[in-house]
């Protein structure tokens, strides 16, 4: 039985094992994922990285990252979430592994493309939480996992430094702790892969395989069809307009505030990166408000309220960081990038509260589909924001070259302040666009029927308001 409430200290429960062994397991990923991040000082120079090839190796992990949500999902569908991710922590930790041993900028680059494809870990958490769950608790359970999860890319910028710390006691050369850093978390994933075989089940009820032999499985359909389906409905490709407006613009704008905040405020960079950082830990509970609210929207009205919620949030989230680039005073900055980074997460859990509806019989290809527009978001929107910098940037020092190197780096920094501002302005209006587009999607009076068939009755249907 799927269960009906996240009863965290219910371990003998099979969804509540799961919904621990998969968070712990997506926070290992993305914790090995972004373990790089906090050692680039130390590879730019053991490797001789240049500027460009820096951009590059954060480029591909994003796009790596892409094509494998994206391909996850439909093998999540047809193999189980259980398999799915076993295989993938036990082959993503040889990458992760590999980059302590690498020696040049290239197989430090082909080893950077393919960690992002641990990435597809949020794919597999989201599937596997949303077949354990009932609809009244699933949004709750997928923003949780979802957020607790993502907080690996924030913790590795405290714990990565602490594992070096621990090697360089044992003797290692300082200079070189980032490699044996990167072995151990390799090995930590590989392990976490043996744990979620041993430790899990695909559904309630067992095993897909057990399932297909006892033939109980009447929602799957053959592979080909549920992933072409998924293509085919004109939600999923919203709702991945909507996860590249949430999702990929947290990326974009944590990965670009360091400076924003140095540039705009005179922050230093320590300052600044703490408080990147905080904000970052808002998705222990943040991400889990916007399921909750999700859920909550739907017992009132069904399938259509969960989609209204989600609108309403991605509209604030988009007003937020709009007026954020506004602001001129550190205070007011600060609340307003507060708010932003609230309702950035609720929408993230808002959007997988609607996904696990649009179709039962294809919830990992939807899911992947979905997932890859958070990249793809983040993606372009960092590809806007260094093309504007740096426009800006190039002009304000070839303006100032004959008023010393001081003048230069003022100008500067007020040049890449003034674009990154105008664009995170425009990053707000399309994120209120998507919002808009996000009300165009729609249930028809059956799949209401369904939901309130699933939960028992649990809710009257003369509450749910169908289109």
């Amino acid at each position: 039985m799927k269960a009906t409430t996240l009863n965290l200290l219910n371990v003998k429960s099979v969804p509540i094992r799961t919904f621990w062994i998969t968070s712990i397991a997506f926070f290992i990923c993305f914790f090995a994922w972004f373990g790089i991040v906090p050692f680039m000082p130390d590879v730019v120079k053991d490797l001789g990285l240049t500027p460009a090839q820096k951009w590059n190796s954060i480029i591909l992990a994003v796009t790596g990252t892409v094509f494998a949500r994206l391909l996850i999902g439909k093998l999540c569908d047809k193999y189980g979430p259980r398999l799915c991710y076993t295989w993938l922590l036990m082959i993503g930790a040889i990458p992760v592994i590999l980059i302590g041993f690498v020696q040049t900028p290239l197989q430090f680059l082909i080893c950077r493309l393919f960690i992002g494809f641990i990435g597809a870990s949020f794919v597999i958490t989201q599937f596997h939480t949303s077949i354990m769950f009932a609809p009244n608790i699933v949004g709750t359970a997928n923003a949780t996992s979802a957020g607790w999860g993502n907080l690996g890319g924030g913790a590795n910028r405290l714990g990565m430094p602490l594992i070096a710390a621990a090697v360089v006691s044992f003797g290692v050369a300082d200079e070189i702790a980032w490699r044996y850093s990167m072995v151990i978390a390799g090995i930590i994933c590989f392990s976490m892969g043996l744990v979620y075989y041993f430790f899990t089940k695909d559904t309630p009820e067992g095993n897909f395989s057990e399932l297909r032999e006892a033939g109980s499985m009447p929602t799957l359909a053959k592979d080909k069809v549920p992933f072409a389906s998924a293509l085919k409905d004109y939600r999923v490709w919203i709702l991945f307009l909507v996860y590249a407006a949430c999702f990929g613009m947290e990326l974009t704008v944590y990965g670009t505030m360091d400076d924003y905040l140095q540039n705009t405020f005179g922050l230093e960079r320590t300052t600044a990166g703490n408080i990147v950082l905080s904000f970052a830990l808002m998705n222990i509970f943040a991400r889990t408000l916007g399921g909750f609210f999700g859920d909550g929207f739907g017992k009132l009205r069904g399938l259509r309220g969960r989609v209204l919620f989600l609108t309403a949030i991605l509209m604030a989230e988009g007003i937020m960081l709009s007026v954020f680039s506004m602001t001129t005073s550190l205070v007011i900055g600060i609340l307003f990038l507060v708010a932003f980074s609230l309702t950035v997460q609720m929408a993230e859990g808002a959007t997988f509260s609607v996904v696990p509806f649009i179709n039962k019989k294809a919830i990992g290809s939807i899911s992947g589909i979905v997932g890859a527009g958070g990249n793809v978001g983040a993606f372009l929107a960092a590809l806007f924001l260094k093309s504007k910098s740096a426009v800006a940037e190039s002009a304000a020092l070839k303006a100032n070259a004959s008023l010393g190197e001081e003048a230069m780096k003022t100008a500067q920094a007020m040049a890449a302040s003034d674009a990154v501002s105008s664009g995170y302005f425009i990053i707000g209006a399309f994120v209120v666009l998507a919002a808009v587009a996000s009300l165009a999607i729609k249930f028809s009076t059956e799949d209401e029927k369904e939901v309130l068939r699933e939960m028992g009755g649990e809710l009257k249907l003369s509450t749910v308001k169908a289109d």
